[in-house]
């Protein structure tokens, strides 16, 4: 058996069409989107209508829900979300899919997704961990974590995504797997990144794709319409961390934060300015249409 989990599309059609031509060349028997097809790029409607034409199981992830909760004024958000006009991406992107009949049906996906095969080890696939979309299996997580969320989600393999970066680790007798992103990979290698699951006598065994494609004709697409108009610095924020598979608006909002600064282009620039490593030059990504990470192998 041979499956193929992908996450973290974020609007970005050509990089998923990549991903999915790679998954069909590998012979994937299975496909699994793990949540967030939508937000930050501006394809969404376009993603979400190709995953469910190929019957796709999905995940939700914290993306896909947060339309759902702008569209519906959830007073469980900060007020910000649905006045602040460095949020407005956001907003134009939930009104994107609720116009195009297509936040429904996304919002509808189950928070799980299990894999049982008989003589198998148990796969439990969530968008963060099981407990919550947002609690990612990142370089960071520590023993005491892996262990509350195992003894509440007792699964051999726990497949996660959300943090944008791919992980192989394991824990006593329990293998935590992280996806890696498709359409906005924070690892510095801007090639669309997915997981390959193999049964192979009674074990999984984890393959890391990263599958190059047109990364310009994804920036182009931040032009059309009036989105990178009217998402403002949000949206070019987007934009920048596709080009250059980093991630900016975290360390942005959480330095911001830190110093009460208001989100907004004069206190950008200020976090600009005060941190050059994190705007050095990108290196040029390998030219080949696909290959597995060494690394995670």
């Amino acid at each position: 058996m041979r499956i193929a989990i992908l996450a973290d599309i974020h609007g970005n059609l050509p990089a998923l069409e990549a991903v999915l031509d790679d998954a069909s060349r590998q012979g994937a028997e299975r496909l699994i989107v793990n949540g967030d097809l939508v937000n930050r790029g501006p394809d969404g409607v376009a993603v979400v209508r190709r995953v469910r034409e190929l019957g796709a199981e999905l995940t939700l992830g914290n993306h896909d829900d947060l339309m759902r909760r702008l569209m519906e004024r959830d007073e469980r958000l900060p007020e910000a979300f649905h006045h602040d006009p460095f949020w407005e991406a956001n907003r134009w992107c939930a009104r994107a899919l609720a116009d195009a009949g297509e936040l429904e049906a996304l919002c509808a996906a189950p928070m799980t997704v299990s894999i049982a095969s008989p003589g198998a080890p148990s796969v439990l696939i969530s968008h963060g961990s099981p407990r919550h979309y947002r609690e990612g299996y990142g370089r960071y997580l520590s023993d005491q974590v892996v262990s509350e969320i195992h003894e509440m989600h007792p699964a051999d393999v726990l497949v996660g995504s959300h943090t944008h970066e791919p992980l192989l680790r394991r824990w006593g007798r329990v293998t935590i797997i992280n996806t890696g992103a498709v359409g906005a990979p924070f690892n510095r290698d801007g090639r669309a990144q997915y997981l390959l699951l193999d049964l192979e006598d009674g074990a999984w065994r984890p393959t890391f794709r990263r599958v190059a494609y047109d990364v310009e004709v994804a920036l182009a697409a931040f032009d059309t319409r009036d989105y990178l108009s009217r998402g403002g610095l949000l949206a070019r924020l987007f934009r920048d961390e596709v080009r250059d598979a980093r991630s900016y608006l975290v360390p942005y909002q959480m330095w911001a934060g830190a110093r009460g600064e208001v989100l907004g282009e004069a206190s950008w620039q200020s976090f600009v300015e005060g941190h050059p490593e994190r705007f050095g030059p990108v290196e040029p990504w390998p030219d080949q249409s696909a290959d597995v990470m060494p690394s995670e192998a």
